[in-house]
Order: structure tokens, then C-alpha cells, then sequence
């Protein structure tokens, strides 16, 4: 049960540095755009740091952060190079903030941590954010991409799953994909509670409301006939980016072993899913070394790269 709950947490991200794969010559932030655009819920409107393609595109990729999203800027910028695909052809959209709230639309403010708002992130996502992109920056409403890792990863397939007009291809990285699994909605509880003191009762109800089924992607697979997806978690095994250097080092080390550990059981059974049902549009990435953590997500990203450009595209 402790690992259960530690698998819907977001771990204490190791720091990476330097560029990795895929790093162009050229500075994306001679292209970069904050805008604070108006979101539903009560919140008034949302930080969206935005990185213009270089060749002019009109094609997008959202990336969607972990459990312990921050107020500042988003994790993909915090910790990896991913702003660089923008000089790649595709334009790069990285909304801030969402601290547990599996970019959902939530039943009611949470009582818990006396929220003064109600999460309205799939509404915003679908819709205010789109608009914006483009009536400001001429961004396409209908053929773009999203990409999460952990409970981004699950938020990535099933804003794609209902919204199929608006992203033509899907990423989730380390995700989560069976909440229905035994154990896995009281985890959800308390690692909510644990990442900001959230109320998973005003997010999706009680464990038997509705909203649990349509938000999980395991259930939401027949959704996805058609759709591309990479799919991507590690073995656990320690790798490249894991080198602890101190007591804490390796309590994150062992955290993010477990964690990814249990999300590649979770992938593994979302595969044997879509193949029940034929579905074969997913490319399956499982190295055989890997943690919950920044540097493998982001060589997972550029891994992706091509096949998110042919689905979008760019």
C-alpha cells in the first residue's frame, strides 16, 4: 500500500544539467511569449509560457507537468531542453500551475487546503487556451499534440481521447493508465493530500462517482482507435541520470525506482488493453534502465520527436 501510494506522487525531481540530444544551435527564447490567459473556474487566468516555432508552423505540443506542479514555471522547463523543440518546427506550449489536479475539471473547489477556486483544466485546455493560441499567435485549434509525464501522462490520453478535433497525437510518459486498479483511487487520495492537501472527493466524487471511469484510460481506451500515442515507462532500474551524492540523493533514487517501477506495470497492462481491442496506433517505449525522473523523460521527448511531427503535421 506505501508503494502505492508513493506512485501517484511526483518524486523530488533530480536535478539535470546540460543539453542533451536534439539541442539546436539556436535560442528559443528569441521566440518566447508569457501570457496570462483568462481561464474558467474562478481562477481568473492561467500562466502560459509559449515558445513560437522557427519555421513559421502553426502546430503545437502542450506539455503537461507532474503531481507537484509549480506556480512559476512548469517542471519541462524547471528540468529539461523541452522548449528547444521549438526549433524544430513545432511551436512549444507549457501551461503553468495544476498542483494535483490531474488537469481535469473538478466538481467543486477543494475544502481540504481551502481552495478559493474550482480546477476547470480541461475546460481551459480545450478551450480558452486554444482560443487564445489562435486568435494571438494564429496556433491551429485542430491538429496538435499533447504530452504529459506521471499525472500528466494520464491527463495527455484522456484530453485526447474526448477531444480527438483538437490533438492528433498523444504522450504520456510514466503515466498512470489503470486507476481502476485495486489500490490505485485510495492512492490517488492520499497522495493528493500529500501534494498540497487536495481533496480527491472534490475532484471526482466518492471512489464509485462516474467521473473516476471517464478520467481513467484504461477504461477511456476505446476512445483512442486511430489516435498515435508513445507510450513510454522504464524498467526502475538505475541509470545515467541517477548518481545520488547524499542521503537524500538516494531516498529520491529509491522513490523514483519504486515509482517507476509500478508505472511500468500499469503501461504494460494499457498495452495488453489496446490489443484486445486492435487497437495498433501506440509505439511502446520500455527501456530497460530508467527511474521516475526528469533526464529519461526528456530523452523520451525527443525520442518521440518525428512521430509527433508526422501526427500533427509540422
Amino acid at each position: 500500500m506505501r508503494l502505492l501510494v508513493a506512485a501517484l506522487v511526483l518524486p523530488l525531481a533530480l536535478a539535470f544539467s546540460g543539453l542533451g540530444a536534439g539541442t539546436a544551435a539556436a535560442d528559443p527564447y528569441e521566440r518566447f511569449h508569457e501570457d496570462m490567459v483568462a481561464a474558467p473556474g474562478g481562477v481568473g487566468a492561467i500562466k502560459v509560457r509559449i515558445w513560437r516555432a522557427n519555421n513559421g508552423s502553426n502546430k503545437a505540443v502542450y506539455l503537461l507537468d507532474g503531481l507537484r506542479a509549480t506556480d512559476d514555471v512548469s517542471g519541462w522547463e524547471h528540468e529539461t531542453n523541452a522548449a528547444w523543440l521549438a526549433d524544430h518546427g513545432v511551436n512549444v506550449i507549457m501551461p503553468v500551475g495544476g498542483q494535483s489536479s490531474f488537469y481535469a475539471d473538478w466538481y467543486a473547489p477543494s475544502n481540504f487546503n481551502g481552495q478559493p477556486y474550482t480546477y476547470k483544466w480541461e475546460s481551459f485546455l480545450t478551450q480558452n487556451l486554444p482560443d487564445h493560441l489562435a486568435n494571438v499567435y494564429g496556433i491551429d485549434r485542430s491538429n496538435n499534440a499533447v504530452v504529459g509525464l506521471s499525472m500528466g501522462g494520464n491527463a495527455a490520453l484522456i484530453l485526447a481521447a474526448y477531444h480527438r478535433d483538437q490533438f492528433k497525437f498523444a504522450g504520456s510518459l510514466s503515466g498512470y493508465l489503470n486507476l481502476s486498479a485495486p489500490g490505485m483511487r485510495e492512492a490517488i487520495r492520499l497522495a493528493m493530500l500529500d501534494a498540497g492537501g487536495y481533496n480527491s472527493d472534490a475532484m471526482w466524487g466518492p471512489p464509485w462517482d462516474p467521473a473516476w471511469l471517464r478520467h481513467d484510460p484504461f477504461v477511456a481506451a476505446p476512445q483512442m482507435r486511430g489516435l498515435p500515442m508513445w507510450i513510454s515507462a522504464a524498467s526502475g532500474l538505475p541509470g545515467q541520470y541517477d548518481r545520488p551524492n547524499s542521503l537524500v540523493g538516494s531516498f529520491n533514487t529509491t522513490n523514483a525506482m519504486g515509482l517507476e517501477a509500478l508505472a511500468r506495470t500499469q503501461n504494460r497492462a494499457f498495452q495488453v488493453r489496446l490489443l484486445t481491442l486492435g487497437i495498433d496506433t501506440a509505439h511502446f517505449s520500455f527501456p530497460i534502465v530508467g527511474t521516475h525522473s526528469w533526464g529519461y523523460w526528456q530523452d523520451e521527448l525527443w525520442a518521440m520527436l518525428p512521430m509527433l511531427k508526422s501526427s500533427i503535421g509540422a
